[in-house]
């Protein structure tokens, strides 16, 4: 290897680290640039020292990894700041660049809800075929009936915990089978399956003011983020069969990493979204109120993804395409590199 043209071609990123290990403060996308550069030169150090280079450019280069050691391990120490940086560039920009996918997977499973609740509204031939038993459905269907009471018959701290345990099972669920698609799409279609089927009794009842009363407060925003999980899950299975110009490890690698940064935000949202279930829903509130307080909830969550998600990607975007900065090569590690240039 020749350490000269070597040291000359990574130049420009043994320059940046040092900007930024001498910067006295860091936004979140530079101190991920940080950390990757830290990575990046050990292991550039490592194939160096293994070919004999210039003692100077070793000396150079060692110096400059401990500095950033320390710049790198501060950084981490600061599990706030960490959490911060989460959840307002890494999650909202990995929900936005899924958003074709879960968008999508909106449009279908409310468009196979609708079907459904028609389907057992108006179809005797439907109701059989779906299971349906025929007969009187006012038990759940009624004024006070199980429709209603499953959302009043616990404590509402209680129902809250319950209602986000499972519908973060639900949504684990979508997001971690997408990898093989066919599992989450059964889960997905079991869920507008059942949705259709509750919306087509309570129609047939003639009760649909009261269906949408007590499922839109929470139901905007929980099934917002099943239809993330669903959509991003099955971006994972995609890429597992189309990996696009990348190889197939390295672009499952790093859809999978959006996977689990969406998973874990995810539990936020349904965390907020178990509260509305919990304590909104079934409160006192005319039915208008409760809408007003869910479809505020949404709002701010998608103004969160396609607002704050979308500046940070095209930010992301933009600095990957744009060119380094010149190096200074008054560097004592770019010497090998100069004294190459003097000999050419």
């Amino acid at each position: 290897m020749d350490t000269d043209a070597y040291s000359w071609a990574h130049q420009r990123s043994w320059y940046r680290l040092d900007q930024l290990v001498r910067q006295r403060t860091l936004s979140g996308a530079e101190s991920e640039e940080l950390v990757r550069l830290y990575r990046a030169t050990s292991q550039q150090l490592a194939k160096l020292q293994g070919h004999h280079p210039d003692p100077e450019l070793v000396a150079g280069l060692s110096a400059l990894l401990a500095r950033a050691r320390g710049r790198v391990l501060g950084a981490r120490s600061q599990p706030w700041q960490e959490a911060g940086r989460f959840f307002t560039r890494h999650f909202p920009a990995a929900v936005y660049r899924a958003w074709p996918w879960w968008v999508s997977v909106t449009a279908l499973f409310l468009a196979v809800s609708t079907v459904l609740a028609a389907l057992v509204d108006h179809s005797p031939g439907a109701r059989e075929a779906l299971g349906v038993p025929e007969g009187d459905h006012s038990d759940i269907t009624a004024p006070g009936g199980r429709f209603e009471t499953y959302y009043s018959e616990h404590p509402h701290d209680a129902f809250a915990a319950q209602v986000w345990t499972n519908n973060a099972w639900v949504a684990a669920i979508a997001l971690f089978t997408g990898v093989l698609i066919l599992p989450a799409v059964y889960v997905l279609f079991m869920n507008a399956l059942n949705l259709g089927i509750t919306g087509g009794l309570m129609a047939d009842a003639g009760r649909l003011d009261a269906f949408f009363g007590f499922i839109l407060p929470h139901g905007t925003l929980e099934l917002t983020a099943i239809f993330v999980a669903g959509g991003c899950g099955l971006k994972l299975g995609w890429t597992l069969v189309d990996p696009g110009r990348r190889s197939r490890a390295v672009a499952m690698a790093r859809q999978g990493k959006a996977t689990a940064t969406v998973a874990l935000g995810l539990v936020v949202v349904l965390f907020v979204s178990g509260l509305i279930e919990g304590f909104v829903t079934p409160s006192p509130l005319p039915a208008a109120v409760r809408i007003a307080i869910g479809f505020a909830a949404e709002a701010l969550f998608l103004f969160y993804v396609f607002g704050l998600g979308g500046r940070v990607a095209a930010e992301q975007d933009a600095a990957a395409a744009a060119p380094a900065a010149l190096p200074d090569p008054a560097r004592l590690w770019l010497a090998p590199a100069e004294k190459a240039l003097d000999r050419a």
